[in-house]
Parts: C-alpha cells; structure tokens; sequence
C-alpha cells in the first residue's frame, strides 16, 4: 500500500507561507533574501536547525528537518534551497572544535554557508596552516557571517596521503571578512540564493579551524552527526526538488483552468497526464520519506544503519528527483504563454526547479 506523504504546507503557518511568496518576486529582483525574510528565519531559527540546544538551535531530527526544508522550497524555492545549504554548513557545528562552536553560534544570527569542492591548499606550518583558494556557488553568502571550504593538505608543498592512498582532504572554517567575495551568480533561476564565488589568498588558519566531517570526528554527541553525510545531502536537496515541484503543479491547475477554449476531449487528457504523474511522483515521495524515517530509526536504536537502508536512502532520493524533473516538464506545455513570462510566478519556480536539478548529486540514478 503506497502512503502519501502530508503536503509540505503542514510544516508552515498560512502567514509564513504568505509572506514568504510575497516578498520572493522582491528577492528575485535584488538577488538575496529580503530583510522581511530573512526576520523570519532568525525569529524561527531554520538556519540552525542542526544546531544542539546548547548552543541556541533547534537540534531537529533529520526527517524534521527534510520536510521543514520541503515546505520552504514550496513556499519558494531560492528561500528554501538557501535555508537547506546554510544550515547543511551550520551541521558542521557537530565536527567543530567545541569551544570555537560556542564562539561561533554565540551570535544568534550566525549564518554559514559554503562549498563542497575540493579547490583549496592548505600548507602545514608551525601554528597552522596556509590557506588559498576559491570556491564556486555559495548559496546565501551574502548573509553569511562565516565560511566553511575543503581543502587539500600539504606539507612542504607534497600532498598529504589517507592510508588508502588518497589526498587528504580536510574542511576549514574562516570569518567572511577574510574572503573575498567574487560576483559569479548570473543564472535564470534561484536568483535569491546570491551563490557567489569566493576566494582566500595567503590566510593565516589556526588549528583548531580544521575539521573533519566524519562521524569518527564528531566532537558533539547528538545522533545527528553520526548520519552518514553523502545521505543527508542527498535528502536535503531532493526535499527542494519535491516542494518545487509541488508548488508547480499547483500553479500549473490554475494556469490550465484558466483556459476557456479546452475541448473536453484534451481536458480529459490533460487531466490524465496530470493524474498519471502525480501518482507518480506521491509513489517516489511516499518511498523516500519512509526510506528516509528507516534510516533515522536505525540510527536512533543507536546501531550502525546498515548499508542496504543507506543506499535506500540514495536510490530513492535520486528517484523522487528525476520524478519532480518529469511531472514539470511533462505539465509545463500545457500552461500557455503565463508559464514563458519571466515576470511570472509558475516560470519563477520553473526556473528555480531546473537550476536546482543541475547540482551534481542527484543528476544520475546511482551515486
């Protein structure tokens, strides 16, 4: 029996929604968060989702967490995919030396964000390390306070070795006044994100900015640092991939019920598609959340999760992806010339949907 999952407005107030889409053509025009909602997010601390108590966050289990960033991608998508990559930086925290966490997250509108390539050095020294390098798309940088980077470790200008042979990759944290921001973010969709470019030259890194985003590594012991973090990636982008989707469709009925010249014969077929897709697309959702919740269950008995569940986790979400891509597309034809406009809403989320899907991770059905 297939479950449908709630729709994401559940995880919202009909005033947050409402004030999320209402400032989002603004956003767009500005390309970054409006204060309005930005104020929404420190007053309800998304960005910290991840965050332990302790140190003034939310501390959310991880499903919590994937249908709250669902909601925020169906309200809007640049607001959505910003709070998801943000707090995915801030879920870093858990890896951080502690003391420089409580530092950090002392300031109640902390905002990281960042880049997961691996296009840094950082050269060993006596105190620390130096660092250089530029990173591309990292969304909300313009909010942010701090950034996190990967970096390649040498020593004497030799690369680092893992024991398997590998280069030695480690992640640093620095304050956002020791980069230098590099306008890159010119793309049709997500505007609101701001993912800019970003660079170092010759930074000074103390120690104990290094980490390593490993469960071995965790320096909190909240459960959540122990979740395998290729999976949780996985889950938080195909979140805003589903509530992007979501949002179309429901953009879609009205553009379609609108118009007034449908024979009842492409009615009726048009309806069939839409039918057939949703069934769908709620067949891939429903199996997603609940290979997600087997996941976390696994994890909360305080066991390994096995990797059958993980690569669930993995399978799933790739398919819910290429499910959302299909119910856009196939729909988008029949909405009529509102659906090209660029001023108007459905091609926002058009837009915003299918720069989404050009992330990496979940382009092919393995990982």
């Amino acid at each position: 029996m297939n479950v449908i999952a709630d729709h994401p407005s559940k995880q919202l107030t009909s005033g947050q929604a409402d004030l999320i889409r209402n400032e989002a053509p603004e956003a767009e025009k500005i390309s970054q968060l409006t204060p309005k909602q930005l104020g929404l997010i420190y007053d309800q601390r998304w960005f910290n989702a991840y965050i332990p108590k302790e140190l003034g966050g939310l501390e959310l289990s991880l499903p919590k967490i994937v249908k709250l960033e669902e909601a925020l991608s169906w309200a809007d998508g640049s607001l959505g995919w910003t709070m998801t990559l943000c707090s995915g930086a801030a879920f870093f925290a858990g890896y951080l030396d502690k003391q420089l966490a409580a530092e950090i997250f002392s300031d109640k509108k902390t905002i990281l964000a960042g880049s997961g390539a691996s296009t840094g050095t950082a050269d060993i020294t006596d105190d620390g390390f130096i660092v250089n390098g530029n990173w591309l798309y990292a969304s909300g940088i313009l909010h942010a306070t701090h950034l996190t980077a990967n970096c390649i470790i040498r020593k004497n200008n030799i690369v680092q070795k893992n024991e398997d042979g590998s280069d030695m990759i480690r992640s640093f944290i620095f304050r956002k006044e020791e980069a230098t921001i590099l306008p890159g973010w010119n793309y049709m969709g997500l505007k609101a994100t701001g993912s800019h470019w970003y660079e170092v030259r010759n930074l000074t890194v103390p120690k104990n900015r290094m980490f390593c985003i490993d469960p071995e590594h965790a320096t909190d012991q909240n459960i959540i640092f122990n979740y395998p973090f290729l999976q949780l990636a996985e889950a938080t982008l195909v979140a805003n991939f589903s509530g992007m989707a979501i949002h179309f469709l429901e953009l879609a009925e009205v553009c379609v019920q609108s118009k007034n010249n449908l024979s009842n014969a492409k009615s009726k077929y048009i309806d069939g598609k839409k039918e057939q897709l949703l069934n769908d697309f709620n067949i891939h959702r429903g199996s997603f959340f609940k290979a997600l919740d087997a996941s976390w269950n696994e994890l909360e008995t305080r066991k390994p999760i096995t990797e059958e569940t993980l690569k669930n986790v993995s399978t799933t979400s790739r398919k819910l992806a290429h499910s959302a891509l299909k119910l856009v597309d196939d729909l988008y034809p029949f909405c009529g010339m509102q659906a090209a406009n660029s001023d108007s809403e459905i091609n926002r989320v058009w837009r915003d949907i299918h720069t989404a899907s050009q992330h990496s991770l979940l382009t092919f059905p393995f990982n």
